[in-house]
């Protein structure tokens, strides 16, 4: 019979999350494609490039129960919560709909978004 040998397990070490590269920027128009309130659209508020997230305005609500602090008094409060940016689409600036977008390398170097329903270049919101 052997005998037991206890050895020390590999240490395992956690990357740090990729950041991702994202079709949407704060401030840009969009539609939700799937989930509870598809076809709502609305405003992008934030944009979480290390978790691929982004907040949009009046969906995915969530209620957060708050202590008191000195400047707040205690409550429920609703927020937005992040969604994941493959739910959520562009709208192309010509037509109103809700598009894909590819990307064109300007005379300047400067990289555009180009509505893919229509050809329209799409600003960025900065």
């Amino acid at each position: 019979m052997k005998p037991l040998v206890y050895k020390k397990g590999k240490r395992v070490r956690h990357q740090p999350p990729v950041r991702q590269k994202l079709h949407i920027t704060k401030g840009d128009t969009v539609q939700l494609i799937s989930g509870e309130e598809k076809g709502k659209r609305g405003t992008v508020l934030r944009v979480q490039p290390k978790t691929g997230r982004v907040v949009v305005q009046g969906m995915n609500l969530v209620k957060r129960h708050r202590r008191a602090t000195p400047q707040t008094e205690a409550g429920i409060v609703t927020m937005e919560a992040p969604i994941h940016h493959s739910k959520v689409m562009l709208i192309d600036p010509k037509s109103g709909e809700p598009t894909r977008i590819r990307r064109r390398k300007d005379m300047d170097g400067t990289v555009e978004r180009i509505a893919v329903k229509s050809d329209q270049p799409i600003p960025r919101n900065r």
